[in-house]
């Protein structure tokens, strides 16, 4: 163990990893995971490290690096791990022993209900939420319609195969995992995939735009929720930090991402069902539309989030019609398509 003399920061060695642990005097230190997204993760980072200290110059800022669970296992597809904090368990123990003072995640990999004593204290203007198509070097020009019968798509989600086989029918789906460079690599480097498809805002992030083919609008296929948008969780009980990242709120993204959150929190899904939605807002409320979908069968018709900045009521009507919707879905028969996705799910 050493000492850094200039911050007064203790820098503990582990392996190949440091984690920073700052004394009780200093400023804020940040967390994310580095290697599901590696380079993206450090750049969703520091990009909330940026605007923190835009607004407050005065404050010590420390990022740290650190691992999760589903960072770790890149042989199987999401859907198939079943754990429901893949990407935050590890991150928020390292809240809960103050050893750092904010997390920064991709919403959509933040479960709905989060675990008591954590919020999330921002969230974002939203980046794109829409997939994208990355075709094979030797596919440039065509489009998902365009590709050959039989041309095998690599996404390790439910949700968007389950959408794109429908709209697609002449298409084969199987699932890819690794990070965004492995998956890129799979791609180009083999005769595997035609294709694979990304979330747009993480390209567009990494600079990676030129490498878009298609973006799939929500008639093609409907993103995940929360997907786009940057959250930053903390310590429920941290007054002073959860009025500093108030003003990093962004309104419209807030309102849409409650909605979504209630809207799948009610129907109880996760990365075992192909869960689906697209919101806006129009006139100064949020609109949402829904996908669940198993074989034929398919209907289309706050939630741990401290948003200060945010009408109260207007998060409330948010949540609200994200848990109506939900209700609606229920009703017309949405428990037993979940419930048959999550048994073939098991059995694959």
């Amino acid at each position: 163990m050493n000492k850094c003399e200039k911050c007064c920061i203790l820098i503990c060695s582990v392996s190949n990893t440091f984690v920073f642990i700052r004394p009780f005097c200093m400023g804020m230190v940040l967390v994310y995971s580095p290697i599901s997204v590696f380079q993206l993760a450090r750049i969703q980072t520091d990009s909330v490290a940026g605007k923190l200290k835009e607004l407050y110059p005065d404050v010590h800022l420390e990022i740290v690096a650190m691992s999760t669970v589903g960072d770790k296992i890149l042989d199987k597809a999401l859907s198939k791990i079943g754990e429901k904090s893949l990407f935050t368990k590890e991150l928020e123990n390292a809240l809960e022993r103050n050893e750092v003072d904010l997390v920064v995640h991709s919403l959509k990999d933040l479960p709905t209900s989060l675990p008591p004593g954590f919020t999330i204290g921002a969230v974002l203007k939203r980046e794109t939420p829409y997939d994208a198509v990355i075709l094979h070097p030797k596919k440039a020009g065509l489009t998902l319609d365009t590709l050959p019968e039989g041309s095998v798509i690599g996404t390790s989600s439910l949700r968007r195969a389950a959408q794109l086989k429908r709209r697609f029918p002449h298409l084969e789906f199987k699932d890819i995992r690794g990070n965004l460079n492995t998956r890129l690599k799979k791609l180009d480097d083999h005769d595997d995939y035609s294709a694979i498809i990304l979330a747009a805002a993480g390209l567009r992030r990494l600079g990676w735009e030129s490498r878009i083919s298609q973006i799939l609008t929500p008639d093609d296929c409907m993103y995940a929720v929360g997907q786009g948008a940057l959250a930053v969780e903390a310590r429920a009980g941290d007054e002073d930090i959860l009025k500093m990242l108030s003003v990093l709120n962004d309104t419209d993204t807030v309102l849409r991402c409650v909605a979504e959150r209630a809207f799948l929190r009610h129907l109880e899904g996760g990365c075992s069902v192909p869960v689906a939605i697209h919101s806006e807002v129009k006139e100064s409320q949020v609109v949402i539309t829904s996908y669940i979908k198993i074989h034929v069968v398919e209907e289309r018709v706050h939630v741990g989030i401290t948003a200060r900045t945010v009408l109260t009521s207007a998060q409330d009507a948010a949540e609200k019609l994200g848990t109506d919707l939900a209700a609606l879905l229920l009703h017309k028969g949405a428990k037993k398509i979940l419930s048959v996705a999550r048994q073939l799910n098991n059995a694959r």
